[in-house]
């Protein structure tokens, strides 16, 4: 149970950060990439679920060595490919 907790905590969290990047057009290759994806038949809520998964990504390697912007860029750029599990 504290699992799921955990996760479904996590993933309003990242919920919340892509909320306020498109709030805020910063940076502006979430916005530019939620058009996209809805211009490409996908629904608003589906291309915010979309754009969560490079931004977990992002996170989880920013942990590692950094936050690098070429990365979450080509991972945003890729979509609806998810990315890899590096």
């Amino acid at each position: 149970m504290l699992m799921e907790d955990d996760s479904g905590m996590a993933r309003e969290a990242i919920l919340e950060v892509v909320e306020n990047q498109l709030r805020d057009n910063d940076p502006p290759m979430v916005r530019k990439t939620l058009d996209r994806l809805i211009g490409e038949g996908y629904s608003d809520d589906e291309a915010r679920d979309l754009i969560e998964v490079p931004l977990a990504n992002e996170i989880f390697h920013a942990a590692q060595d950094g936050y690098k912007e070429a990365r979450y860029r080509a991972n945003l750029d890729s979509l609806p490919e998810l990315p890899a599990d590096d």
